[in-house]
């Protein structure tokens, strides 16, 4: 039999609640904290699979062979036949490499990022080679005083610079620099700045410095030649860096 409705059923439970709210109880507390938002959890469930590593691609290619720097030469005299004839310096062999040329203790050295395309037994000995010689001019000295080399062995058109400095090419142009330690060092081109420590550089010029394990070269930087050939409008820039840089 069905029972009546209870009309006083609201006023009930209104009522009940008044109640402790004067009672001043506006809250219910649990001593254990509850998840409301969980999802239910399955009776008997099973812990998640962990996901296989990958297995490696046979077809891969294997990662680039890397310079042990065990083999760099131990001095300056041994370091230019080396660098014709290391196979880990770049792909494609010993062809078209160009040795560096100075000596050792030179008041200035200067790394380019590669040799000319038409360099054969000398380093610069296109148009590149020409702006160099009027710079050196202005600056009072020649090549005879000065240590010049590339920090590529020979020309590379679109150089994976990445992945060269990744095979070690970086730590050789280090090694290159502490054989020859010269008074002053000056780097043209962007490329060569990130395998000695540095950003490339935003400006013609900028004066930095070289920190190796035997002391600190005062370093400047500045555009690859072929920038500075496109943009006559940055020489007077590396004049006044070049002022800067000696006077100090």
């Amino acid at each position: 039999m069905d029972q009546p409705p209870n009309p006083q059923f609201l006023d009930d439970i209104t009522g009940a609640l008044d109640w402790w709210r004067d009672a001043g109880v506006d809250c219910d507390f649990l001593d254990e904290p509850v998840e409301w938002l969980a999802p239910p959890e399955l009776e008997g469930a099973l812990p998640p699979r962990r996901r296989p590593d990958p297995k490696p691609d046979p077809d891969a290619p294997p990662p680039p062979a890397k310079l042990d720097p065990a083999s760099l030469p131990a001095d300056l005299a041994a370091f230019a036949p080396w660098w014709l004839s290391e196979p880990l310096l770049c792909e494609g062999g010993p062809a078209a490499r160009v040795a560096p040329q100075g000596k050792a203790g030179a008041e200035l050295m200067i790394v380019i990022e590669e040799p000319e395309a038409e360099d054969s037994e000398t380093l610069l000995s296109g148009q590149q080679g020409k702006l160099l010689d009027a710079i050196l001019t202005a600056f009072g000295t020649g090549r005879e005083d000065v240590y010049l080399a590339s920090a590529l062995p020979r020309h590379t058109p679109g150089a994976d610079w990445a992945a060269m400095s990744e095979r070690g090419i970086g730590q050789v142009l280090r090694h290159h620099v502490a054989l020859v330690a010269p008074k002053r060092l000056f780097v043209l081109g962007g490329n060569v700045l990130p395998l000695i420590g540095h950003e490339s550089p935003h400006r013609p010029a900028m004066l930095r410095t070289f920190d190796h394990e035997g002391g600190s070269i005062p370093l400047l930087a500045s555009w690859a030649l072929p920038a500075l050939l496109a943009q006559p409008r940055a020489k007077p820039v590396l004049w006044r860096a070049w002022l800067d840089w000696t006077a100090s």
